[in-house]
């Protein structure tokens, strides 16, 4: 049962680069959050640059930061800097129309933190990463809480001398619910199904690397990428998207797609994989292996920073951690292995169903709400 909340709050998230179907977990996690605010009784909405594809009251777009998208760091940085005081009283103003309780920076850069403005409203930053100092130290100097989708991403902070008292945990949710495919069904997908991957064109995301290593693959894989309303330099993700084309050219089971898919359509695509890969190098959270978790598809991925914790291990693990080290190689090999074995993928797909329970979108908005009232 969730709690009422009498009156109900108005949240603002500020997230420069948030369009619908972004290929991208702040965004994913933003919409869930929100959304799961409003099924408790509360209004949410989001404030963004980012021109929209489509009409959404509940999607306010900021008309002095004049940006294009994607772009990189230092160009979202300028356009900030040339809104100047147009952009804090652009803010302001939408804040008091719509008596905004709770303003939520989605990122000390890209979620406008470290332009936080002065107003009755409580103050968040949401550090989904831990990004450049020159925008974080001014971010936490501005705001009154600081919430984070990880223990991880404390220990980076800490590690980076940040004091990260006071700071809270709040994971990031799933969006859209999708049933688990029947035991009969996941034993033929186990069978012959397809291994499939998920991701944005970001280096970190290290795709190409293990499309390149599909090369002795006995079974077909599917890898879906998109492009992201932000990157590291710009071209960056030309770039990766011509590393995923060239390693594909040589992998003949591997089928590549780029587009993306639509937030509503991600978990259905995962349900009918055989196995997750999750091949990242960095990962605050790992979003796509707690959307494939939750429909029963058992997650392959690396022991970087959250996933050994987002997967588990022993009996309640909803997928197999395997060493950086062993390389990409290892991951396809693990996954083959899992395939190969009825047993254990039987118990894994059941474990990583009941592993994502705890991250409903209600759930996780009154961790928020116990977090910044």
């Amino acid at each position: 049962m969730t709690e009422a909340y009498d009156p109900p709050l108005t949240v603002a998230f500020l997230l420069a680069s948030y369009t619908p179907n972004a290929p991208a977990g702040m965004e994913r996690a933003t919409a869930a959050l929100a959304q799961g605010l409003r099924q408790l009784g509360h209004h949410a909405m989001v404030l963004t640059a980012a021109e929209q594809p489509e009409l959404d009251p509940d999607v306010i777009q900021l008309n002095t930061l004049a940006a294009s998208f994607p772009c990189d760091d230092d160009t979202l940085r300028r356009a900030i800097h040339g809104a100047g005081d147009r952009l804090h009283r652009e803010i302001t103003a939408t804040f008091d129309a719509h008596g905004v309780d709770i303003a939520v920076y989605v990122d000390a850069l890209w979620g406008l933190g470290r332009v936080a403005v002065q107003h009755r409203a409580r103050s968040v930053l949401a550090t989904h990463v831990i990004g450049h100092d020159e925008d974080l130290a001014v971010a936490l100097a501005s705001v009154e809480h600081v919430i984070a989708p990880s223990s991880t991403v404390l220990d980076q902070a800490r590690e980076r001398d940040y004091d990260t008292d006071g700071w809270w945990v709040i994971p990031n949710g799933l969006l859209h619910e999708h049933p688990c495919p029947d035991e009969a069904a996941r034993e033929a997908l186990r069978r012959r199904g397809p291994i499939r991957v998920l991701g944005r064109l970001g280096a970190e995301k290290n795709i190409p690397a293990l499309v390149n290593e599909a090369r002795s693959l006995e079974r077909p894989a599917e890898v879906v990428v998109a492009d992201a309303g932000f990157e590291t330099v710009s071209g960056a993700q030309g770039d990766e998207w011509s590393r995923c084309k060239h390693a594909a050219a040589h992998s003949p089971w591997v089928y590549l797609r780029s587009g993306g898919i639509s937030w509503a359509q991600v978990p259905a695509w995962l349900a009918e994989a055989a196995v997750v890969i999750v091949p990242s190098r960095r990962e605050s959270f790992g979003l796509v292996a707690l959307e494939a978790m939750s429909v029963g598809t058992p997650v392959v991925c690396f022991d970087i920073d959250h996933l050994p914790s987002l997967i588990g291990k022993g009996p309640e693990a909803g997928g197999v951690v395997v060493p950086r080290a062993g390389g990409e190689h290892a991951l396809w090999k693990a996954a083959e292995d899992l395939l190969g074995d009825p047993v254990r993928y039987r118990h894994l797909s059941r474990a990583a169903y009941y592993r994502t329970r705890d991250f409903q979108p209600t759930t996780v908005a009154e961790l928020f709400v116990k977090a910044v009232r």
